[in-house]
This record gives C-alpha cells, sequence and structure tokens, in this order.
C-alpha cells in the first residue's frame, strides 16, 4: 500500500502507482464503457485548490447514471481506490464521485445544460 500527496495536498491511499492523469483515464473508460455521452477530461491543476481533474459525462436515464457510477467505483476499487466522498443520485439527474485528485460528475442532459459545469472550468485544458 502506497500514500502520498497529490498537487492539491489530498491524501491518497492505494495499492496503485497510478498518476492522477492515469486515474482520471481509467475512469473515462469506465464510463465510456457504460456508453456515457459527451465525456469531457479536464485539467484544472493550474486554476483549482481543490482537485486536478474534473471530468463529466451525461448519461440518458437515471438508470444509465447509477450503471455509470458503479462501474468507476468497481473499477477503481479493483486497485484499491475508494471514493472519498459521493454526493447526488441517480433520479436527481446529477452524481458526483469525489476522488480528491478527480471528481467526476455525471448528469442527465437537463442537468448538465442547467449547471453548465464546463463553464466554470472554461479556461482549463481538454485532455484527448
Amino acid at each position: 500500500m502506497t500514500s502520498g500527496r497529490g498537487q492539491h495536498g489530498s491524501l491518497t491511499i492505494s495499492t496503485s502507482k497510478l498518476s492522477a492523469t492515469e486515474l482520471a483515464k481509467l475512469a473515462r473508460k469506465a464510463l465510456e464503457e457504460k456508453k456515457g455521452r459527451d465525456v469531457v477530461l479536464l485539467d484544472v491543476r493550474k486554476i483549482s485548490t481543490v482537485t486536478d481533474y474534473v471530468l463529466i459525462v451525461t448519461g440518458g436515464s437515471a438508470p444509465q447514471l447509477k450503471a455509470m457510477a458503479v462501474a468507476v467505483q468497481q473499477e477503481l476499487k479493483k486497485i484499491g481506490i475508494h471514493a472519498y466522498r459521493r454526493a447526488g443520485s441517480p433520479d436527481s439527474g446529477w452524481e458526483v464521485l469525489d476522488y480528491f485528485d478527480l471528481v467526476i460528475h455525471m448528469f442527465s442532459p437537463q442537468a448538465r445544460e442547467y449547471y453548465a459545469v464546463e463553464e466554470l472550468w472554461e479556461k482549463a485544458p481538454r485532455l484527448a
């Protein structure tokens, strides 16, 4: 087991040696495998003191949002990484998983348009 602090001082404890970038890409892959749409990965390290990456995805229904959240949690749990916090619910149209250096927002189409999270981070580079 390793422990360390990300760029913003958040404590990360895992059996993995993945960087925050690799973690974000692994989470993105899990979301895409559950047919998440309009997946956006933002590098907010230079403009945020809270996290390093923000991952945003749209799901077409509450069951799909739930499936995406479960898929990410299961995939990251395999490498010993657990969400620090979870908020929202699929039925509300928005759910967030907080992994300290990575924050994942899963939205219904209506909630994504309403909250416009991309606009909050418009200066952040988008990662391929």
